[in-house]
């Protein structure tokens, strides 16, 4: 990916690969976009915040190398309980990591200063997200891990379909049908909030092992029970 339309988060990303932590020093930083990764014929959606810092957006690769214990092991975790990861790690790019059934991106595609991308950040990368789901004709469910990837959906959608009255909110388990079901496009998929895997949230018990296992148990159940015609 070549995107230029968010300056500050390019200034930041290459400044981040090139002053790089001391611990990844002699590797050489991705320091652009980070495209999506999973797979073709995905069912699920699971759609992150941004990529790290010295995470994607040094191995290229999202969710991944952000450190034993991080986010990207966190959710792979999960993934390979529910049998959608062939391990459950994401160290780097080379690490024999497959995805099955589902593809996983980000709201924004590159790293924000504090992780906090701005909201007209997450818009401009829209264009993006659409282009990755118009490439996954297969989707049924899309998991949520935040309120801004939870938002950010919803805005995708709100481009072609109005929302549902009151709009959906998000909370961790919750769970938003957008359109009847068989409707055409973004609107006739599942919408499966979940709190983010950040060190913040598992460290301190907020998240845990089963209710990521409870979240992918509904979003499978969720990807059997739906239809929809290509988009």
């Amino acid at each position: 990916m070549a995107c230029t339309q968010c300056a500050r988060l390019r200034r930041y990303c290459l400044e981040v690969a090139q002053t790089k932590r001391k611990a990844y020093r002699n590797d050489a930083y991705w320091g652009r976009p980070v495209p999506g990764f999973g797979d073709p014929a995905a069912r699920i959606l699971v759609l992150g915040l941004a990529p790290a810092a010295h995470g994607a957006n040094r191995t290229g690769r999202v969710f991944t190398g952000d450190g034993r214990g991080g986010s990207g092991d966190f959710l792979m975790g999960g993934l390979h309980r529910a049998g959608l990861a062939s391990i459950p790690t994401s160290q780097h790019p080379g690490d024999g990591l497959a995805l099955r059934g589902v593809f996983v991106a980000a709201a924004a595609r590159c790293a924000p200063p504090g992780n906090k991308p701005l909201p007209h950040e997450v818009e401009n990368c829209r264009v993006h997200l659409a282009a990755e789901v118009a490439a996954l004709p297969h989707l049924r469910v899309v998991v949520a891990l935040g309120k801004v990837a939870w938002d950010a959906w919803l805005a995708f959608v709100a481009t072609s379909t109005p929302l549902p009255r009151p709009r959906p909110v998000f909370s961790h388990g919750a769970v938003a049908r957008l359109a009847p079901a068989g409707t055409p496009g973004p609107a006739g998929l599942t919408l499966v909030g979940c709190f983010h895997p950040s060190r913040q949230n598992t460290h301190t018990g907020r998240v845990t092992p089963a209710m990521y296992d409870e979240v992918f148990s509904v979003a499978l159940a969720s990807r059997a029970q739906t239809t929809r015609t290509d988009i």
